[in-house]
């Protein structure tokens, strides 16, 4: 805040305040349409998808940990890694494994 609040006093003595600031504010506009909008968008998509899951469906945790869905609560999923090998993890470390059939060819 100190940068941003020197930048604004050089212009203002320099006689061209009003041009940065619409600066600064193209810049906030900017960084707001190319990166907070879109982390936004896809962390909707990615909780869209944890509601969606159910027992049996195939997934990947964010230790990269493949597994199916045994049983589900509120905050933790059980998972069934390997035949009668079951962990218990938290519910938003989990996302939905991509099946061979989504990938895109080229």
């Amino acid at each position: 805040m100190n940068i941003l609040n020197s930048i604004l006093l050089q212009q203002q003595a320099e006689g061209g305040g009003l041009s940065g600031m619409l600066m600064i504010v193209a810049m906030i506009v900017i960084f707001y349409f190319f990166m907070i909008r879109p982390q936004n968008k896809k962390q909707k998509e990615i909780k869209k998808a944890r509601e969606a899951m159910q027992t049996g469906d195939k997934v990947v945790t964010a230790g990269g940990i493949h597994g199916k869905i045994k049983e589900i609560t509120d905050d933790t999923i059980i998972l069934e890694i390997a035949p009668g090998v079951s962990i218990k993890v938290d519910k938003a470390s989990v996302y939905p494994a991509v099946s061979p059939d989504k990938t895109v060819k080229k």
